[in-house]
């Protein structure tokens, strides 16, 4: 969970470097919370609003922890962009978000790993 507020509080933050484990509780955090609200959507009977709503709301974080991970493995942001192409950019931003960060400081910033 710590590593879920972690992004949020970060909420437009697009610089500096995201661990993986930051990147994947955030992301498995999200999976979760939008099948658990997608089911209390189907049994209330809103028709997917509370979903789109959340989704709306963690737009913005999701991007921007999706480019600090970019920037960990030493690469740019606009990477992202990558997901649009069909088949293959999703494959290609998987293999790159499972990737390890480069050891060390950056052009992005400093270790993630190196300060805790």
């Amino acid at each position: 969970m710590n590593w879920y507020l972690q992004a949020l509080k970060k909420y437009a933050v697009f610089s500096g470097r995201a661990r993986r484990k930051e990147y994947w509780f955030f992301f498995l955090f999200n999976l979760i919370a939008s099948m658990v609200l997608s089911a209390v959507d189907v049994a209330v009977g809103t028709m997917g609003i509370l979903s789109i709503i959340y989704g709306l709301a963690l737009l913005i974080p999701s991007i921007a922890v999706g480019v600090r991970r970019m920037h960990d493995i030493d690469r740019s942001g606009w990477w992202l962009l990558i997901a649009f192409v069909p088949f293959i950019g999703v494959i290609v931003l998987l293999v790159f978000a499972l990737l390890p960060g480069t050891a060390g400081d950056n052009r992005f910033g400093p270790d993630p790993k190196a300060a805790g």
